[in-house]
C-alpha cells in the first residue's frame, strides 16, 4: 500500500513493506522521476511506480540492514539505475558509495547532501535536502534506533547533528513506531503538553489507515526525549533510574537507550 504525503511542491510517497516498514518514493525537479530509499523489498515498490506511472532514477540506502536493502538487486535488474549507500558498509548492489559531505541522488534534479550519522549501525548515513532528510533507523519520530554496532556517544552525537537541522525540515524515518515511542517519551515526561499533542494527532492519523510521518525537527525537539537530554525534566527522569554519574548529555541519552530497550509501554 502506498500514502502520498504531499506540501505544495514536497511530495513524498511512503510504500508500506512487511509489518511497520516505509520505503520512499521521493520526486526532484525532473518530472516523472523517483529517488527510491531504503528498499526492502523490491514488490511494493514497482507495484507503486506502476500504479503511479513514476520512473525510479537511483536508490538511496541509509545502512546495511536487510529490511532496507533486500529489495535492491531486484529493482536494479529491472531498471539499472545508479544506487548510492554508505561506503562503511557492504551493501551488495551499490555502485556510489557515499561519506559525509558527499553528494547523492541528483538524478531527480534534487541533489542530497550526505550526514554520517553512526550509532544504530557503524557507517549510517542520513541524506538532507529540499528540505527533508531521510534517516533511516537513527532519528524516529518520538525516538531514535538501537545501539546496534555503535556506541551512545556515537548516537548521541548524530542525533544532535539531526536536530542542529532547519526546525522545518521534514524527517522521514524508515519506521512506523510512533505512538510506541510516544508512550515512552510520556514516561519520560508526563507533563510535556507537547507530547501529549502531538499523541492526539498521531493516533487520529493511525485510525484513519495514514502514516505518522513525516514530522519535523521542531517537532522532534519539542517532544522527543533523546533529543532533549540537556532538559531538567529528561535529566531528573534518567538520574531516577539510579545509574550512577549522569554528568553530560551522552551520559544521559545511554541511560534513556537502556531504559527504552526494557520499556512495555
Amino acid at each position: 500500500m502506498a500514502y502520498p504525503h504531499t506540501s505544495g511542491m514536497d511530495e513524498a510517497i511512503a510504500v508500506h513493506a512487511f509489518r511497520d516498514n516505509y520505503i520512499w518514493l521521493v520526486p526532484g525537479s525532473k518530472p516523472g522521476l523517483v529517488a527510491i530509499v531504503d528498499p526492502g523489498d523490491a514488490d511494493p515498490v514497482m507495484a507503486a511506480l506502476h500504479a503511479r506511472g513514476l520512473t525510479p532514477a537511483c536508490v538511496l540506502c541509509t545502512h546495511h540492514h536487510g529490511d532496507h536493502v533486500d529489495g535492491v538487486a531486484a529493482l536494479v535488474r529491472r531498471y539499472a539505475i545508479p544506487v548510492y549507500g554508505p561506503a562503511a558498509e557492504s551493501i551488495p548492489g551499490v555502485t556510489h558509495p557515499v561519506a559525509e559531505g558527499d553528494i547523492a541522488g541528483s538524478e531527480t534534479g534534487e541533489p542530497y547532501r550526505v550526514l554520517a550519522v553512526p550509532g544504530h549501525t557503524r557507517g549510517h548515513v542520513a541524506y538532507v535536502g529540499a528540505g527533508r532528510v531521510f534517516c533511516g533507523d537513527t532519528l524516529f519520530i518520538a525516538g531514535c534506533g538501537r545501539l546496534f554496532e555503535g556506541t551512545a556517544f556515537q548516537m548521541h552525537a548524530s542525533l544532535m547533528r539531526l536536530a542542529s537541522l532547519p526546525p522545518d525540515t521534514r524527517v522521514y524515518c524508515a519506521h512506523e513506531y510512533t505512538l510506541a515511542n510516544l508512550a515512552f517519551a510520556r514516561a519520560v515526561e508526563p507533563d510535556n503538553a507537547a507530547t501529549l499533542a502531538f499523541e492526539r494527532r498521531a493516533r487520529r492519523l493511525r485510525a484513519e489507515g495514514q502514516p505518522t510521518i513525516p514530522g519535523t525537527i521542531a517537532d522532534e525537539r519539542s517532544i522527543n526525549p533523546f533529543l532533549r537530554t540537556s532538559e531538567p525534566a529528561v535529566r531528573r527522569a534518567a538520574a531516577s533510574r539510579g545509574e550512577g554519574s549522569l554528568d553530560t548529555d551522552a551520559a544521559v541519552f545511554a541511560v534513556l537507550r537502556r531504559w527504552k530497550d526494557d520499556f512495555k509501554g
